[in-house]
């Protein structure tokens, strides 16, 4: 089954079909306004594909409880570990200076981006974002 989701944003209409000019005669505007013409985005027949119609939500963010987690586990997901390692490496590369003291074994710059985060030595916040808009900013700090 196929999903696709409408779009009720002011001004997303769809694409009007242009006027050729014949010798037989030209449309009224009025004709050529209300001929719209529909793309199809899927190769589904009709009865296959579903229609959602799109929520709009308004961000609101969770007051902090001291230092809890509200939202999501109290570590760091490996999505995010890769998010911050690959930024702050690419920082240490062309030139950042490094937040924590040399420390022996470290050859590269992804291998001192994750020492930093282990250290909790960065300054970075982490914005977790539920569907229905409401969000907690979780300083790295809090992380275990």
């Amino acid at each position: 089954m196929v999903v696709k989701r409408s779009s009720t944003k002011k001004g997303s209409a769809a694409p009007r079909k242009t006027q050729t000019k014949s010798a037989k005669g030209k449309k009224s505007r009025a004709a050529a306004q209300s001929e719209q013409v529909v793309t199809k985005k899927s190769n589904r027949p009709e009865n296959e594909v579903v229609v959602y119609e799109e929520h709009e939500f308004e961000l609101r963010e969770i007051p902090s409880q001291g230092e809890r987690v509200l939202i999501g586990p109290p570590w760091l997901t490996r999505f995010e570990r890769a998010r911050i390692t690959g930024s702050r490496s690419l920082q240490l590369s062309v030139g950042a200076p490094s937040l924590i003291k040399a420390v022996e074994g470290i050859a590269n710059s992804i291998a001192l981006a994750i020492a930093e985060i282990e250290h909790k030595a960065l300054p970075i916040s982490i914005r977790r974002v539920l569907p229905n808009g409401i969000y907690q900013d979780i300083p790295i700090g809090w992380m275990r």
